[in-house]
């Protein structure tokens, strides 16, 4: 028996939240692929500490766990569908775009539109080849501006402030649009922290951090994502005005993508 065969039966053995959260932190420091199933099932259990301790693990395996986290994201289990999108995130491969945006603007789960909007800015953006970079960067800003224009849930709009800055560096064109809609929510939003958080993002991005390229592992199906961001867009042309009804149509659209 193999030292990770030991450690998922250690998993499967664990009969408290500590010795779960500790067997899911030793399973994840492994990074193996065969990790993977056992570290997404951990998703759904109700332990805070033990899904943070799978997520980071995801994150670390990297690209080779977002066949799995695209495949098996549970649209039934809100936390488990939450945790997941945030790993899908944080890992920031191409392949989780228009997820990402679907569930920033229509998921009925607050906690899974505030991990996706979050997370639309953690996207690699120099793994994208240049002829979908700039489609997809237009889609992300218009997704973050209606998640902040338009949510009800506070939580969100902050987390799609924190989107934007993260966002902004790779796509400087957006800055000027975004400062104008960010003036215009300093004065309006009715939430103090939201407000605060959009000063803070203001103030990060006089001094933007530098930008790291990491190598590309996976092998992306390009035309993929570029055919799913295109019948997206041929959705969206026949929305009409009223946002309830965006969410409505778009979340016909990360159920699909679920």
């Amino acid at each position: 028996m193999t030292d990770i065969d030991e450690l998922i039966r250690a998993l499967d053995r664990a009969d408290s939240a500590d010795s779960l959260t500790e067997a899911v932190k030793a399973l994840a420091q492994t990074r193996s692929v065969k990790a993977i199933p056992h570290l997404m099932q951990v998703l759904s259990f109700n332990n805070p500490g033990a899904a943070v301790a799978a997520v980071d693990g995801l994150i670390q395996i990297g690209v080779e766990a977002v066949p799995y986290l695209l495949s098996q994201l549970d649209r039934h289990n809100y936390t488990a569908r939450a945790w997941a999108i945030r790993a899908l995130a944080g890992i920031g491969d191409p392949r989780g775009l228009v997820t990402l945006l679907g569930a920033s603007t229509a998921d009925f789960s607050v906690s899974v539109r505030r991990a996706s909007a979050r997370g639309l800015g953690l996207l690699k953006w120099y793994w994208f080849p240049p002829q979908l970079r700039e489609i997809a960067q237009l889609e992300v800003l218009e997704a973050l501006l209606f998640v902040l224009e338009q949510d009800e849930e506070w939580v969100v709009r902050y987390s799609a402030v924190t989107g934007l800055e993260a966002f902004l560096p790779h796509y400087p064109p957006a800055t000027a649009r975004v400062q104008a809609c960010w003036q215009h929510l300093l004065l309006h939003d009715p939430v103090p922290a939201v407000r605060a958080r959009i000063a803070y993002a203001q103030q990060n991005l006089l001094t933007p951090p530098a930008i790291q390229p990491e190598p590309l592992t996976a092998t992306i199906d390009w035309e993929e994502i570029l055919a799913r961001l295109s019948a997206r867009k041929r959705q969206e042309r026949l929305r009409p005005s009223d946002p309830a009804n965006y969410r409505q149509l778009a979340k016909t659209i990360v159920c699909q993508d679920l």
